[in-house]
């Protein structure tokens, strides 16, 4: 299968990219673990993390073979898209549009969500190819403001990431999204007593509101 098509695939199958931005390289490699026996099946391992290439790395090799795509977020420019692709990140994310980080993930067949907000910056993102719109910011615009947005382009497929829960997973559904990205309520569950299992849980949690709003 085509490399970027199988992540794209692994994409769709849950609707789900688990964002994991925490401050520990460690505690962001056991919570993706976690949260992988949870049911996700879509890491993004944003760069912000210290030592990121060297999770990603880790995360790559682990479930090289267990249908499990890892990619990387907070990626701002092309030298920064190579790094993440050398490390065995299968998908790109970035907040804002930048040309040269899609051209090198197309160049090796990596697959891209690419940040956009207005519908000209929508727009924009869909001609520079990338594979999926990430929309973004979202905490205070939500579900209604993406409705409005997808009436004229409903052929966009569009992704939020940020202020995504369970309790209202079904209304972004509803407004048409093709996916949702989600964070804290999954990388943080274990925050107060590092009982992992939390996350796992979390996980589960949200995977299943994803399935009931999907259906």
């Amino acid at each position: 299968m085509f490399q970027k098509l199988q992540a794209l695939q692994v994409i769709d199958q849950t609707a789900t990219v688990l964002i994991v931005r925490l401050p520990d390289p460690e505690g962001a490699y056991d919570v993706a673990v976690a949260a992988v026996e949870g049911g996700i099946r879509a890491l993004e391992i944003t760069l912000s993390i210290p030592g990121a290439l060297g999770v990603i790395e880790r995360l790559a090799s682990r479930f090289e073979s267990d249908g499990v795509a890892v990619g990387a977020g907070t990626v701002l420019d092309g030298h920064a898209a190579y790094a993440c692709i050398s490390a065995g990140a299968r998908f790109l994310v970035s907040p804002q549009l930048n040309h040269e980080m899609i051209r090198t993930a197309n160049r090796y067949q990596v697959a891209t969500m690419s940040g956009a907000f207005t519908p000209t910056e929508v727009l924009e993102t869909v001609e520079a190819g990338a594979d999926i719109v990430k929309l973004f910011p979202t905490d205070n615009n939500g579900t209604e403001y993406a409705k409005a947005l997808l009436a004229p382009l409903a052929h966009v497929p569009l992704m939020p990431a940020g202020g995504v829960s369970p309790k209202n997973v079904k209304a972004w559904f509803d407004a048409g999204v093709v996916g949702v990205g989600v964070g804290s309520f999954i990388t943080k569950a274990a925050m107060d007593d590092g009982d992992y299992g939390k996350v796992t849980r979390a996980a589960e949690t949200f995977l299943a509101a994803v399935a009931s709003a999907r259906s």
